[in-house]
């Protein structure tokens, strides 16, 4: 098995010091965000790192530990050669720092070739179970092809296991950068090598089944929220189950919360608000022995966003003040790792949306503004989000020259950088709302240019 020839880190250990594995964590999401990367780093990643079950990082964490450690390469930190660890021959030479990020374009220059080549391994098409694992980098598993016949008896270690793990955090990181549109037919292939690998159960520890259960759990919460952000609402909603039952057959609190905190979040969504404000209070009794103040902010949002869908504008006020109080108690070593990309930026969209709901569209302005104001512009999927928001805000607010304004700055970035559904329909909306409007400054051209794309996007 994988797991017993994993051989311990010394080097990256060095490094850590003597700071313990969730502050030396803290400090690499850190050096992420200074370079513009986002990595969903936390103690067990690191503790995984010094155990020598990630024996080569990818793409994203190289870029941060090579900024961290100038002038250290990666067998400095004690990692392997991609190709050695990968079987094959590097296309190309490794990243170097310098590599990482233009500010003079705001684009990574290695970035396409290195994009191409993770959709390629983590997202492959193919129908067979065998190219299933191969596309979780599993590489081949004997017997595969007769799944019900062969693959029960395949043991299961450390190293399926983290490829499940890593699925996840690729599927995160291409859908920060680019919405989910492209993403999600692609990213349901390794969710079904997730759960074969799941329902073959034989593992030789009870805590590598655990990590299994949870990793498909997680796996199937991010192809979720693909279908969800790409307009699929009834996949969505099959995926999110799927992670719940999941995560009570694994008796996983953290797992259940999330699994919670997506389904309030759908039925949100798709209208149902007396399920959205039920799902998120059950997210928040699964999360209340975790630990975490930042998760407990983000589910209280989700229920102020059920309120605010009923029209309920005292609920609504009052679990916002509760999710300020605990947004303000600050981040901890107890957040979970998906929870990467919940910052000031996206509490501010989400009150905006509260507000917007409650038809209180100049106070919904507000809050949209600071949240493309604080939003760093390496994310172009959550920054076209929040512009989205902003422009149908101050169409409604009765400022339609702004709202015109913003609505072009989205439209500059869809389709060539982001592909989201969920950010057209915010688009098709503002330009209905300002249609009556034309002849104010500015909202003609951006009417033309909207009635173009929504018509290259329709052909």
């Amino acid at each position: 098995m994988a797991s017993s020839r994993a051989v311990p880190n010394l080097m990256f250990r060095r490094l850590r010091g003597q700071r313990s594995p969730g502050e030396f964590a803290a400090l690499v999401r850190r050096a992420a965000r200074e370079i513009g990367e986002q990595v969903a780093c936390d103690a067990r990643y690191i503790g995984r790192v010094e155990a020598g079950e990630i024996r080569c990082p990818n793409y994203a964490y190289e870029r941060v530990f090579l900024h961290m450690f100038p002038g250290l390469a990666l067998a400095d930190l004690g990692f392997s050669a991609r190709e050695t660890v990968r079987g094959r021959a590097s296309r190309g030479r490794t990243p170097q720092a310098s590599d990482t990020y233009n500010s003079n374009n705001g684009t990574n220059s290695t970035y396409s070739n290195e994009e191409s080549d993770v959709l390629r391994r983590a997202f492959m098409t193919s129908g067979t179970v065998t190219v299933a694992a191969a596309s979780l980098g599993l590489g081949s598993l004997p017997g595969t092809e007769a799944l019900r016949s062969e693959l029960p008896r395949q043991r299961v270690g450390a190293s399926e296991v983290g490829a499940v793990e890593e699925a996840v955090r690729q599927i995160r990181l291409l859908d920060d950068r680019h919405g989910a549109d492209g993403l999600y037919k692609r990213a349901a292939q390794p969710l079904r090598a997730a759960y074969a690998l799941l329902d073959a159960g034989a593992t030789t520890r009870s805590s590598t089944a655990g990590r299994l259960a949870t990793g498909a759990g997680e796996l199937a919460i991010s192809v979720g929220w693909l279908a969800h952000d790409s307009g699929r609402l009834d996949d969505a909603r099959s995926h999110y189950a799927e992670a719940l039952a999941t995560a009570r057959v694994a008796a996983d609190p953290a797992l259940e919360a999330h699994a919670f905190c997506n389904t309030s979040f759908l039925a949100r969504d798709a209208g149902r608000h007396r399920e959205a404000v039920r799902a998120a209070q059950a997210g928040q009794r699964a999360a209340g022995q975790l630990g975490s103040d930042r998760l407990m902010a983000l589910l209280t949002l989700r229920e102020a966003g059920g309120w605010a869908g009923l029209g309920d504008r005292g609920g609504c006020e009052r679990a916002l003040s509760r999710a300020h109080t605990l947004f303000g108690r600050g981040p901890s070593d107890k957040d979970p790792e998906w929870m990467s990309f919940f910052g000031e930026p996206e509490l501010q969209t989400l009150e905006a949306q509260c507000w917007s709901a409650l038809g209180d569209w100049s106070r919904a302005a507000r809050h949209a503004h600071r949240a493309t104001a604080l939003q760093n512009p390496h994310f172009a999927r959550n920054l076209a989000l929040y512009r989205a928001q902003l422009a149908s805000d101050l169409a409604r607010a009765g400022a339609p020259a702004e709202a015109a304004s913003v609505g072009e700055q989205v439209l500059d970035v869809l389709d060539a950088d982001v592909q989201s559904s969920r950010i057209r329909v915010m688009l098709a909306d503002t330009a209905a709302v300002l249609r009556p409007l034309r002849r104010a400054a500015g909202v003609a051209p951006f009417l033309d240019r909207y009635a173009m794309t929504a018509a290259t996007a329709g052909a």
